[in-house]
């Protein structure tokens, strides 16, 4: 891989005492710098990189990585910083590996998510559209980690995203992005919490947000109907670029043609092995019927 960051030519003499935290020798985003504050390499390496550049003429991270002092994996990592496309190492954020933009964001997996969210940006969003559906017809379908993927690629882009689960019945969201759920969608719509007030904001990742489901309510689909969920939706596309609601699978109830009606736009989710074809074509009538545009579907196997 050929890195670029041609401005770190400072001798090694410079760098004795350096501190990567407030060294000057370093621009604040560069390769070197980064590094540094990363605890990949020392000052001391630093100074043998340094040399190696000016001797050979390599950029600096090509120079660390003919040293031995860094890998390949680590250029990922500085270059995802540099250019704020943030993504974590086995083991970080506890979420599950499944979740793959997150752990392999150069896999050819992700490049199907990202496939999907160039087509969407395409049929749905560019064109006016802010608030998107998730549906799929089995619980166990794999839907809520689709969306969690997808939510995660989407910021990546740098849109403004949120993430809804509006599961209310079996909520996932929470579980997957390590969220408590004390208070949530339910609680917006039953008036009992302020919908800023709920929103988690994700660290992890760039631009994205996530609504957890909140309480567990008795009466799930009667809240999905109330018009304050309509007041709480024109909200929300004001305040994000892009909205994606994580809805209860269709086999379980028919929560999913509520969030539909207020966002007109559907995406379809079906699993290789679980799914129906039967099934499908059903829920795509009955969403048809709800006034919905069906904007895609996809086919997923994990």
């Amino acid at each position: 891989m050929n890195t670029s960051d041609s401005s770190e030519t400072t001798n090694a003499s410079n760098l004795r005492s350096v501190n990567p935290n407030t060294s000057s020798s370093f621009r604040k985003f560069s390769i070197g710098h980064i590094l540094l504050d990363m605890g990949k390499i020392t000052p001391v390496e630093a100074e043998r990189v340094l040399r190696l550049q000016k001797e050979s003429g390599l950029r600096f991270g090509d120079a660390a990585l003919k040293l031995g002092l860094i890998t390949e994996a680590d250029i990922q990592l500085v270059l995802a910083q540099q250019f704020d496309y943030p993504y974590l190492l086995p083991g970080q954020g506890n979420h599950p590996p499944e979740l793959v933009v997150a752990y392999q964001p150069f896999g050819p997996q992700v490049e199907v998510f990202r496939a999907v969210r160039s087509q969407l940006m395409l049929r749905w969003f560019t064109s006016g559209g802010r608030a998107l559906a998730i549906v799929s017809y089995n619980s166990d379908d794999g839907v809520s980690l689709f969306a969690a993927n997808l939510a995660v690629v989407f910021s990546q882009l740098g849109e403004r995203t949120l993430l809804i689960d509006a599961n209310l019945r079996a909520p996932q969201q929470h579980r997957i992005f390590n969220l408590r759920n004390k208070q949530g969608l339910s609680d917006v719509l039953a008036d009992r919490a302020n919908i800023f007030e709920v929103i988690s904001k994700i660290e992890s990742f760039v631009d994205l947000s996530v609504l957890p489901a909140g309480t567990t309510p008795p009466n799930p689909l009667e809240l999905l109907n109330r018009n304050s969920f309509d007041e709480l939706n024109d909200e929300l596309t004001r305040q994000f670029d892009v909205i994606l609601y994580d809805t209860l699978a269709f086999s379980s109830g028919v929560d999913a043609l509520a969030i539909a009606a207020r966002t007109e736009g559907v995406l379809m989710v079906a699993h290789k092995n679980n799914s129906r074809l039967s099934d499908i074509n059903a829920m795509s009538e009955q969403l048809k019927s709800s006034g919905s545009e069906i904007v895609g579907s996809v086919l997923i196997d994990f």
